[in-house]
């Protein structure tokens, strides 16, 4: 396998603007890479990306392979994995690492079944083990566990969640070298008809979360949750179950099966505190737990807690909160 070194990040775009998780596999792929004495890439497929370009080294990229054509301004599945399986087969990086966004889920598994190597889906930590091999870490059995899975076919590939990893504080006088490549076509059977805003919340990208659990006692319940979000200035998260008995929407889902936050600020209402739901929001920077069971594992990872009612804790806090802003 000596033939295979470097590391490669696919960077994702939407209308011309790069995930967010790109940077973050930058930052996670350069800690790597100054361990291990690689070379850390990018591949960038769209068009007309100008100086969009520049922000994967900003952010860690020591060269990025830029795909130009119309076709793959919008994300077409086939297109995308056969000219990335092309990249691939001729740069011969040894780890591969994708964000496991919709797009990144979709677009990982085919590109490494094209490669006939292994996939980690779902990582939320990367390490580097013996003789250099990466060990992929993620949540299995619900949770309940961290599977430690090393590949033995190169390249190493893996899907990794957004908001777990640490990317590089942006340096815009961090250069690199832009090395463009020729897209190769194909006819694809997907055709993107019209588009739509999906409207909605963004979670992960909130300052401030007001999660909701079991602890209510009727989907009405939540417009408690929605007055201190407002208040604070943020927005509303549930639990699994939750979502389940159809409360809300799986937008609003935190956890190892739903969204993966990192809010300045965290608060969890009636939440337990089970290990699929830490998963997912046990990085936020100040987590605030309410529940009338002072035994709830929730406290343990809380850096404030409240044993109380949560009908009579969270309307005074709205009420403060109100009056501070």
């Amino acid at each position: 396998m000596s033939e295979y070194k470097g590391l490669m990040v696919f960077a994702e775009q939407h209308e011309g603007r790069i995930h967010p998780v790109s940077y973050e596999l930058l930052g996670k792929g350069t800690e790597i890479a100054q361990k291990l004495g690689i070379e850390v890439s990018s591949v960038l497929l769209g068009s007309e990306m100008g100086d969009e370009i520049n922000e994967l080294f900003y952010y860690g990229a020591e060269k990025v392979y830029y795909f130009d054509n119309p076709v793959l301004a919008d994300f077409d599945l086939l297109n995308y994995k056969h000219n990335l399986v092309r990249l691939v087969n001729e740069v011969k990086p040894e780890t591969v690492l994708v964000g496991a966004t919709h797009l990144g889920r979709s677009l990982g598994p085919r590109v490494a079944c094209a490669l006939a190597t292994g996939l980690t889906a779902d990582c939320t930590a990367l390490e580097v083990g013996d003789e250099g091999n990466l060990i992929q870490i993620r949540p299995a059995f619900s949770g309940n566990i961290f599977a430690h899975i090393r590949t033995t076919t190169r390249p190493q590939m893996a899907t990794v969640r957004y908001k777990v990893m640490q990317k590089l504080d942006r340096d815009a006088s961090r250069t690199g070298e832009i090395v463009r490549k020729d897209a190769d076509i194909i006819d694809s059977v997907l055709k993107i008809v019209s588009k739509e805003s999906a409207g909605g919340v963004n979670i992960a990208e909130a300052d401030v979360v007001v999660c909701g659990g079991r602890g209510l006692k009727c989907a009405a319940d939540f417009a408690l949750m929605e007055e201190l979000a407002a208040a604070l200035g943020g927005v509303v998260g549930c639990t699994r179950p939750i979502v389940d008995d159809g409360w809300i929407s799986k937008q609003h889902q935190v956890g190892f099966s739903g969204n993966t936050v990192k809010p300045r600020l965290y608060v969890a209402a009636g939440v337990s505190g089970s290990p699929q739901h830490l998963a997912g929001m046990r990085d936020s920077d100040v987590i605030l737990a309410i529940n009338a069971d002072p035994s709830a594992p929730i406290f343990k990872v809380a850096d404030y807690g409240i044993v109380g009612d949560l009908y009579e804790v969270i309307p005074r806090l709205a009420a403060e909160a109100r009056q501070r802003s």
